[in-house]
């Protein structure tokens, strides 16, 4: 007898496989109850505050500064109580999960819950968790799915925390929402009942506690313990990596899913399935509408052939499957003794064997988290690029509706051009290139359980073929900067959503040729408003969005040429927290332009002193690393556009090539305006050099930025577009 080689979730590689493709991606079902009645010091990493809004909750709730309020509590030698997450009532929230609190609930910490508490420990292995009386089985399984992954705990869970080393009674965690990591820092008062028993989440070693911390923390992001009592597998897997969800009907998956699986689980993969509807335990030990963890696969040989097997954890600690390949199954006699004793552990802790026949029958779908964008690829080694842009539907003026019902104005819509570039050496080859769009809309509302989704879709456009390139250059740049009705009156959708989803997140993969696309997000009714983020996963592509001056997006080679200069640029700032014009001077011309032609650009003394004016808002005469790494991002994009435009290499460019060089980087600017930058900025040929170039692009989008405010605040000053012109006609030519 022989066995293959265990698949346990702890290897590393890359996500799903091409075979994915034939899969569709639908929404995962919501799974509400789930509920169980039984109850059962190192250095401190700096973070910054969250400043904007986030799902759920306000940016006044969410900032605050763990290392200050850290130091407080130790200074002033007092335990941390958080006043925006209190221990009281308004933290457990108002419905259901009132009816399953203990008569007596109290609030203690663990230091007084147990003698020695640990707040995490590596030596422990394998945690086991034990879902509470909140019905949050899907935070629980996608939380077993993650201990697999230290690497990715730790970001979650800041793991040096401890409760003896400069302990203050408060605890900090990390979160992926709407695009960004946000830290949310919690008191360690957990609710218990009359035995000092936790009421929530616990561990199987008892002594244990970043488990029930870190739900306190998701609690706190989602407004209350009650906002838990529904979700999706899918939701907590995002938003603990921030990564993208593949969801596969097992009535409907494909012939070769257990490869597939194989696959997925050999490399960095979260994966979660999730029984049929209803909510009650069966006779065969599986709960229905109940969600599990896939921990593991085998392919074991019997006498009588190969058999297939799954590991599966309910969140619930207990209640296991009763039938072939259970703990107590008599199929395990069919496997050789050395086998038996690896595999089976007959233990009541809510682990368990089955056959992959009987789960594709029991279970209803299976949700593969991917934890990288190569998500698409069996190719090793190959990376894929990731771009990220938000954008809001805006009544009257972005939030356009749907295509088919509302023609008239669907073109109001945000519009996101996508260049799809070939991924092989050679770059003419038309061969199609897998590309992932998805798209996540942020709710208003306070509360996670009240947070109404809109129903959303995503549109997709092959741009260039109809009307000739000539003419598609005029509709991407006309009137408001977005192609006009006519161009979709006249262009048939290379994609069309099915339906509108009311889901947090949507997403869509394509098999695309390289060329130009045109991606439309939008609502199935105009006039709702909603903000959103856009995410394309492509091996290269370039998406930035029609009308904005900040979107464009880098090729993530050129990023990592750069990681050298910012390990430099932190090195540096830790020995000089400001710099001046002289520094600024130093550094721009030791800088490695990779992709300019020699000689390498010179900045002088005037430029870096304009530079500096334009990046030093508190008039110090200094700009801080924040203001230098915001300079350096725009740097590695101008450098981009202006090495594509200047086609001959001469390290200038001309009135018509900077028109199209401030278009690539997301700045409108007409041929007069043009043919006056020429003037201003360039040498007496009225060329432009690269260190000009930058000057005049800083000052374009800092003018256009303070004109945009004005004509957007409520209260503020309104312009007409042709006013709007003049002025900037003039600032720009203005003698400083």
């Amino acid at each position: 007898m022989s066995i293959a080689p265990d698949c346990d979730m702890r290897l590393e590689g890359q996500p799903i496989y091409s075979a994915l493709l034939t899969v569709a991606w639908k929404p995962p079902r919501v799974l509400k109850g789930c509920g169980t009645q039984v109850l059962g010091k190192g250095p401190r990493p700096r973070y910054s505050s969250f400043r904007r809004e986030s799902f759920g909750r306000s940016h006044q709730q969410l900032n605050q500064d763990y290392e200050t309020l850290l130091e407080t509590c130790l200074r002033n030698n007092h335990l941390f109580e958080d006043d925006s997450f209190p221990a009281d009532m308004s933290s457990i929230g108002r419905g259901s999960l009132l009816q399953k609190l203990p008569p007596t609930l109290q609030w203690k910490r663990p230091t007084e819950l147990h003698e020695n508490p640990v707040f995490y420990s590596s030596r422990i292995g394998r945690l086991g968790l034990c879902q509470g009386i909140v019905g949050n089985c899907w935070f629980l399984a996608a939380l077993e799915a993650l201990t697999f992954h230290w690497d990715i705990l730790r970001r979650v869970v800041p793991l040096k925390q401890s409760f003896t080393k400069k302990y203050a009674g408060i605890f900090l965690f990390q979160f992926w929402h709407f695009g960004e990591w946000i830290p949310v820092v919690v008191d360690d008062r957990l609710p218990v009942n009359e035995a000092d028993q936790l009421v929530f989440v616990s561990s199987t070693c008892k002594n244990l506690f970043w488990a029930a911390l870190l739900e306190k923390a998701y609690a706190k992001l989602s407004g209350s313990y009650e906002d838990l009592q529904t979700g999706h597998v899918s939701e907590a897997f995002v938003d603990f990596t921030g990564g993208v969800t593949a969801t596969i009907q097992l009535a409907k998956a494909p012939f070769d899913l257990w490869d597939i699986l194989t696959r997925v689980a050999s490399k960095r993969s979260l994966i979660g399935c999730q029984t049929h509807s209803g909510e009650r335990v069966l006779d065969n030990g599986l709960v229905d509408g109940h969600a599990y963890t896939l921990t593991g696969m085998r392919k074991v040989t019997c006498h009588n052939g190969p058999e297939y097997l799954v590991r599966l954890r309910n969140p619930w600690g207990k209640v296991e499957w009763k039938g072939d390949w259970s703990d107590r199954s008599k199929k395990w006699d069919l496997l050789s003794p050395k086998e038996k004793i690896l595999l089976l552990r007959d233990d009541e802790d809510g682990e368990f064997w089955m056959s992959f026949h009987d789960f594709k029958f029991h279970f209803v779908s299976l949700v593969i988290c991917q934890l990288t964008p190569d998500l698409m690829s069996q190719e090793v080694g190959k990376k894929w690029m990731c771009s990220l842009s938000a954008g809001r539907w805006v009544r009257g003026s972005t939030a356009g509706g749907r295509l088919r019902h509302y023609r008239d104005t669907f073109w109001m819509n945000p519009q996101f051009q996508l260049t799809v570039l070939s991924a092989d050496e050679d770059k003419k080859s038309s061969k199609p290139c897998g590309v992932l769009v998805s798209l996540m809309q942020k709710s208003k509302s306070r509360h996670r359980k009240e947070m109404l989704h809109l129903p959303i879709g995503t549109f997709l456009f092959r741009v260039g073929e109809e009307f000739g390139s000539t003419k598609v250059n005029e509709l991407l740049w006309e009137g408001n900067h977005r192609l006009p009705q006519e161009f979709f009156q006249r262009t048939t959708p290379l994609f069309v959503p099915r339906d509108f989803q009311t889901e947090r997140e949507v997403s869509y993969e394509f098999f695309l040729e390289p060329g130009t696309y045109l991606i439309v997000p939008c609502t199935s009714e105009p006039w709702q408003e909603s903000e959103f983020i856009l995410r394309v996963f492509s091996r290269k592509h370039a998406l930035y969005e029609m009308g904005s001056n900040c979107s464009f997006v880098l090729p993530k080679e050129i990023v990592d040429r750069y990681e050298g200069e910012e390990k430099f640029f932190t090195k540096l700032f830790e020995k000089y927290p400001e710099i001046d014009a002289i520094q600024l001077q130093k550094i721009l011309n030791n800088m490695t332009w990779i992709y300019l032609s020699n000689p390498q650009p010179t900045f002088s003394m005037d430029t870096c002193l304009g530079i500096l004016a334009l990046l030093d808002l508190n008039a110090t005469g200094t700009v801080s690393i924040q203001e230098f790494r915001c300079l350096w991002k725009r740097l590695l994009i101008y450098q981009e556009v202006f090495h594509k435009q200047d086609e001959h290499k001469l390290g200038f460019l001309e009135s018509g090539q900077l028109r199209a060089a401030a278009q690539e980087a997301g700045i409108l600017l007409s041929d007069e305006v043009c043919n006056l930058m020429a003037l201003r900025y360039g040498n007496y040929n009225r060329k432009i050099g690269f260190e000009n170039f930058v000057y005049f692009m800083l000052r374009v989008e800092n003018m256009e930025e303070a004109f945009r405010n004005l004509t957007h605040d409520d209260k503020g000053i309104y312009l007409l577009k042709s006013e709007i012109h003049k002025r900037l006609h003039y600032l720009i030519n203005a003698t400083e």
